[in-house]
């Protein structure tokens, strides 16, 4: 049975399995974070993580992202999805970073948040990964997943990381993203997941699984 006395070692069984782990996990610079979390929505991370390496080859600072050229900027950053769309949003943001807190990237959610393209999930992730602070970054991953171990009854991402702050220990938040979202993508997937090959089969209640027939 898993629940959240045992969490960490169910965590841990489940990191144990894993192949890959995203490329916004790699990365320090608060800033760096920052952007390819922005490039990352609905991007697989290998494409992330090629476009973000372009991209900061040209670029190392907020005020370097201002000063670029936004046809440039769509250009570099074509590979990924919404590529118009986020080029919009990165200059914005950059404005917005030089403006109001004069170039670096605050370290609140509340501030965060205020920033063009900037959710609850990308705020959590930058104020864990970039400042080490406690935070909560539930995706879509970590939403199904905890909701199918049967550690919540929940129906949004949101209500997800509101119960997570209120039940789990906040040493294991930023581990429930790091290990979960790959998990989540390599063996625990929304349609069809791999239970036989799984660590946690045994203990998992699998609730609301969905396999192709």
């Amino acid at each position: 049975m898993i629940n959240i006395q045992n969490l960490a070692e169910t965590l841990k069984s489940a990191e144990s399995s894993l192949k890959t782990q995203g490329y916004v996990q790699k990365l320090r610079s608060p800033f760096r974070i920052l952007i390819s979390t922005i490039l990352s929505a609905r991007t697989k991370d290998e494409v992330t993580e090629k476009v973000s390496n372009s991209l900061f080859s040209e670029i190392s600072t907020v005020q370097d992202l201002n000063n670029l050229n936004e046809l440039k900027l769509q250009k570099i950053i074509r590979p990924i999805g919404f590529y118009k769309t986020k080029a919009r949003m990165l200059k914005a943001t950059a404005k917005q970073l030089i403006e109001e807190y004069n170039g670096k990237v605050p370290e609140t959610i509340d501030e965060l948040v205020r920033l063009p393209g900037v959710g609850r999930k990308t705020a959590n992730l930058v104020v864990s990964v970039a400042f080490g602070k406690p935070g909560v970054c539930v995706d879509t991953h970590v939403h199904r997943i905890c909701n199918r171990w049967g550690l919540f009854e929940t129906k949004t991402p949101i209500k997800t990381e509101m119960a997570i702050r209120h039940r789990i220990p906040e040493n294991l938040w930023s581990k429930l993203n790091s290990v979960l979202v790959p998990f989540g993508k390599e063996t625990c997937k929304p349609i069809s997941p791999l239970c036989t090959k799984c660590p946690l089969s045994n203990q998992c209640p699998k609730l609301e699984v969905k396999v192709h027939r």
